[in-house]
């Protein structure tokens, strides 16, 4: 009750967003993209070893980022193992393209969670002796990908965002599709 009139106030809802991103960048990003289509970027990681299955990738400037494997497959498990390093790759792309989509259609997130699954096996061992696999028949067989999303749009208009930046994910869209792949030792 207010204390002047003695009538019940209304409460208030304040909704916190998520920090958004320059919106004007990213049309000068997509004008870019739309002048020259077959433009490309190279991503630049160097990886070294530590011993046993733990790793170090070099990125940038930025920490390293640690790769491990889990103590049944006879790491260390001091960090995350390599097929969830791949999966937190996809779910930074997805982020990335969902905030994009979003705040080229106006809309403002409040909220955006994407929980990842990615069925993957090795019996073939790395191919130190396991069993003998097609490389098609390796790596992740199936992921499943759940975006938990809220703004200021109603949820159909977030699961067409969600799609549109599905469709265009790089990462996604890379591990759909085939790409040409080289691997030899440096120089």
């Amino acid at each position: 009750m207010s204390v002047d009139t003695l009538e019940p106030t209304v409460p208030t809802t304040v909704k916190a967003y998520l920090k958004p991103i320059d919106s004007v960048g990213l049309a000068t990003f997509a004008d870019k993209g739309r002048a020259n289509p077959a433009s490309r970027g190279t991503n630049k990681v160097r990886t070294e070893m530590q011993g046993m299955y733990r790793s170090l990738s070099y990125v940038g400037n930025h920490a390293p980022v640690v790769v491990d494997e889990p103590l049944h497959l006879f790491g260390e498990d001091t960090a995350p193992a390599p097929g969830e390093i791949v999966l937190s790759g996809l779910g930074g792309c997805l982020a990335v393209g969902i905030t994009a989509v979003a705040t080229w259609k106006q809309v403002k997130l409040s909220k955006l969670e994407i929980f990842m699954e990615g069925d993957i096996g090795n019996p073939a061992a790395w191919g130190a002796g396991g069993a003998l696999k097609e490389p098609k028949d390796m790596g992740f067989q199936a992921i499943r990908v759940k975006v938990n999303i809220e703004g200021d749009a109603p949820r159909e208009v977030l699961d067409e965002i969600v799609q549109h930046a599905n469709l265009y994910s790089p990462v996604a869209n890379s591990m759909r599709n085939p790409i040409a792949f080289d691997i030899g030792l440096a120089d």
